[in-house]
């Protein structure tokens, strides 16, 4: 399955049109299995023949960053697993559903 369908580049605002949107809209989720990393996708669009995201991303540090379709794509987790889009995300507002960090 691809990672970036037509349908989500459809829906998917154009970047910074969020930007003072206090809590903004998540539309995907993406994440390596067996890992910590998951890419919380809140803008897009297309930039260079490649594609442009704009979300917060969690791992070792969790922030707000731009990346790349191809970044995504060309992961590699140490058992040999790729990223994965999360088939059963529901789009919503960002502390909705970005779990809280554990502290």
């Amino acid at each position: 399955m691809p990672l970036l369908s037509d349908d989500l580049r459809n829906r998917l605002p154009p970047l910074l049109s969020q930007e003072a949107v206090d809590e903004p809209t998540v539309f995907a989720r993406y994440f390596l299995p067996g890992t910590v990393w998951n890419w919380y996708v809140t803008e897009g669009e297309p930039e260079d023949g490649d594609y442009l995201f704009f979300g917060f991303v969690t791992g070792i540090e969790s922030e707000f960053r731009l990346f790349r379709l191809s970044e995504l794509e060309s992961i590699t987790g140490s058992s040999g697993q790729k990223v994965e889009i999360d088939l059963n995300f529901k789009e919503g507002k960002l502390t909705d559903v970005v779990p809280a960090p554990d502290l």
